[in-house]
């Protein structure tokens, strides 16, 4: 009896594959939430508030993918050739913009469509 093949080990390149569809699931299930027909104002609020201040996974998108960029950017920085900033740079701004302008709109456009949402 011979013992039965072993699958080959996944590369980190199949394991961030892999994470990225699972990410891509969840957002077309979010996208699914936005277009349903129930959808009124108070609730696409919640839904964006859900997606800057997650209280079940403290931090919420936004602030999760701009850590995410931010550990990338640090990475580059550590290999980039003549450190000079050319991929750690853009790295950095993305996060930035996530946190700086992307995050605080999103509060924005909430509040603008249930400002009584903020004391919920």
């Amino acid at each position: 009896m011979t013992a039965a093949p072993r699958p080959a080990p996944r590369t980190r390149i199949d394991r961030v594959r892999a994470s990225a569809g699972i990410i891509q699931l969840a957002l077309q299930q979010i996208e699914d939430e936005l277009s349903a027909d129930d959808v009124d104002a108070s609730k696409l609020a919640a839904i964006l508030r859900e997606l800057q201040e997650d209280v079940d996974h403290p931090g919420g998108l936004f602030p999760a993918l701009a850590q995410l960029l931010t550990i990338a950017a640090r990475r580059a920085e550590q290999i980039e050739p003549d450190r000079d900033g050319d991929a750690s740079c853009p790295l950095h701004e993305a996060a930035a913009l996530l946190t700086d302008t992307a995050g605080p709109r999103l509060n924005w456009a909430a509040r603008s469509l249930d400002p009584q949402g903020d004391l919920a």
